[in-house]
């Protein structure tokens, strides 16, 4: 068993960088999470990226056991499962109660109930050398099937004329993350690997040509979509799931929220300003005209 491919330089390589691609991903979180902890309180951003991410590690981890020679799948899936076990252990301690029951339920239903569905189906139901292969498609399934959200994105994208919601740097990594497991994936020749890598690479394609179009365009409609995210609590976007490790993280909005007041605060101070000016002009000409009658009057 070649543990680590050292057989194949090429397959090793760009394992290894896929896995430290990953792990800094992974990593993404960490300032929304410190934030979290400092004001003991979640501010409305949403658990289920988080439990999504923790649920596609999970299932690429039982893969890469049962497949047996993918340790560099094992490596940083075990590395994200027990991260995204960290990010939702926090969540649910500093989340107001509706949203702490509302976490609890979705682990238990997709991480332990899912989860064990496809454990006990693909060890008691599924004959032994389709093992690999049925676990395999169904991962793919689950990781193609979380792009829903990011293109949800990119039509927000489209509509608002704003890359505010999708930073370059997060969505570069990404694509940069797909094409290492995509090459992984190739060199292995494990198409479950490589398949929703390709649909990575092309959304993260997709979004950073549209970074590069409305990235100096003005804001249309943003404050609009703005309030309406607000409304919804919509505080954590997913942006783009890149196989094997499946990164589903948010983004942190605070700075477009400080933003969008600060934009507000001035077109207030202004409004404000131009009513003075009415009023005092106003004043003035009321003034010149009581000057002119005690002039005639004279």
């Amino acid at each position: 068993m070649a543990i680590f491919n050292v057989h194949h330089p090429w397959t090793f390589t760009f394992g290894i960088l896929g896995n430290i691609i990953s792990f800094l991903v992974y990593l993404a979180p960490l300032t929304t999470f410190y934030r979290v902890y400092r004001k003991k309180s979640t501010e409305g951003f949403h658990s289920l990226p988080y439990l999504v991410a923790l649920f596609s590690s999970m299932l690429w981890l039982y893969y890469a056991l049962v497949k047996k020679d993918a340790m560099l799948l094992i490596t940083i899936n075990s590395f994200g499962c027990v991260i995204e076990m960290i990010y939702i252990t926090i969540y649910i301690i500093y989340a107001p109660t509706h949203a702490r029951i509302l976490t609890i339920k979705l682990f238990a239903f997709m991480n332990i109930a899912m989860f064990s569905s496809i454990f006990l189906l693909t060890q008691f139901a599924v004959k032994h050398p389709n093992q690999v292969q049925v676990l395999g498609w169904i991962c793919v399934a689950i990781s193609v099937s979380v792009f829903a959200a990011p293109l949800s994105i990119v039509a927000q994208v489209i509509r608002t004329r704003s890359v505010e919601f999708m930073p370059f740097n997060l969505s570069f990594f990404l694509t940069l993350s797909a094409v290492m497991w995509f090459a992984y994936g190739v060199l292995l020749k494990d198409i479950c690997i490589a398949i929703p890598n390709v649909v990575g690479f092309v959304l993260g394609l997709v979004q950073m040509l549209l970074y590069g179009i409305y990235r100096n365009r003005k804001n249309v409609s943003v404050d609009e979509e703005k309030n309406k995210a607000h409304d919804q609590h919509l505080k954590s976007i997913v942006i783009l799931s890149s196989l094997a490790t499946c990164e589903v993280h948010p983004v942190d909005v605070e700075t477009c929220d400080q933003v969008t007041t600060v934009e507000v605060n001035n077109n207030k101070t202004n409004d404000d300003n131009d009513h003075q000016n009415g009023t005092t002009a106003t004043t003035e000409h009321h003034h010149d005209q009581d000057k002119n009658k005690q002039e005639n009057a004279v």
